[in-house]
């Protein structure tokens, strides 16, 4: 049985027919169980479309305006770096600090090159570290952030970009350093979460390793064996919470006017600070200007912002539910929403 679609709200024409075509289409084929798509234009005018399901096993519940996703990498821009650049703002950090002027222990008893990479690079993923590396085997969350510090990284050449899980994870113990507390104690703005209510979440993946279907938990192994929370995952949030990071972004206020620039500036091949800059291959489309940003989450989840377009919009889906090995293109339906919508804000589409 479908479920009962919740209306858009009242300023559709920020949501043009074919993008709804687009998710209703993703929704009822079973690409993804649901959909939650946000829009705001410069103006401050949103519009909102709901679809589909939150849950579909054991039993289907429809998605609704306060569900909470699983953000997944959304963390790394909505919190990680965001929360660096605060600190930048603060006077507790610099940009071009070296990583071991704050983590002194890395590679402790051993000669490191990492010492000596920066807060920068590890923003930009341009600090040589590898993408990924099975935390989760480790042992225990103690065992695993020790060892996070202690191993010898082999680190590719700097500036080069690859983009690394573990140099957010270590930014998040940078800044559980500088603040003396845990990530899980960082406040966040409304609609953002690192403690959900199991209840109000979107569930993900019927999970291999922790072998139940996770509900309100971190779906990334490595953020749930370090506790839940990393820098590079852990955060959960609504489509209201998400939407209006992407306004702050977009209109200002959601870092200093000097420090948002900084964020949003291009800093190595196709990155900013926090982002991905618009570039081919764009996950938010190839209609974006050459000042459009945005990111993604593995869960689905993604958040675009184009100041010259005066367009910034998320959309939210669990496309691991209930397994990541559907096939569905989700990059495919994220540039196809974008490109509907820009065309749309540029008065072409019809």
């Amino acid at each position: 049985m479908k479920p009962e679609r919740p209306a858009a709200s009242p300023k559709t024409d920020l949501i043009p027919s074919r993008t709804r075509e687009l998710l209703h289409a993703a929704t009822e084929t079973g690409g993804v169980p649901g959909a939650a798509l946000g829009v705001v234009n410069a103006e401050g005018e949103r519009a909102t479309l709901i679809l589909g399901h939150a849950q579909l096993q054991p039993e289907q519940i429809a998605l609704g305006a306060d569900t909470l996703f699983d953000l997944a990498s959304l963390t790394k821009p909505l919190f990680t770096a965001r929360t660096v650049l605060r600190a930048v703002e603060d006077g507790r950090l610099d940009l071009d600090d070296s990583l071991g002027a704050h983590l002194p222990e890395l590679a402790w008893m051993q000669d490191t090159a990492l010492r000596t990479r920066t807060l920068r690079g590890l923003l930009t993923h341009t600090a040589g570290l590898p993408a990924w590396a099975p935390l989760y085997t480790w042992g225990d969350g103690p065992t695993i952030r020790a060892r996070v510090l202690q191993e010898p990284w082999t680190l590719s050449t700097p500036g080069e970009v690859v983009y690394s899980d573990l140099g957010y994870i270590l930014l998040g113990r940078v800044l559980e350093r500088v603040y003396q507390r845990a990530l899980r104690d960082f406040s966040l703005d409304p609609g953002l979460t690192f403690t959900p209510d199991a209840a109000r979440c979107a569930p993900t993946e019927q999970c291999a390793w922790r072998e139940r279907l996770l509900r309100g938990e971190t779906h990334d192994e490595n953020a749930a064996a370090l506790g839940g929370v990393a820098g590079h995952a852990g955060l959960f949030g609504t489509l209201d919470g998400v939407l209006a990071q992407a306004e702050q972004v977009l209109c200002g206020g959601w870092l200093s006017p000097a420090a948002q620039a900084e964020a949003l500036r291009v800093q190595a091949h196709g990155r900013t600070l926090a982002f991905v800059a618009a570039q081919p291959g764009w996950s938010g489309g190839s209609l974006g200007s050459p000042a459009a940003v945005g990111h993604t989450g593995f869960t689905g989840t993604g958040l675009w912002v184009d100041p010259a377009r005066g367009l910034a919009w998320t959309l939210l889906t669990h496309r691991v539910h209930p397994t990541r090995h559907s096939g569905f293109d989700i990059q495919g339906l994220r540039r196809a929403v974008g490109n509907t919508l820009l065309a749309a804000r540029s008065g072409t589409a019809r």
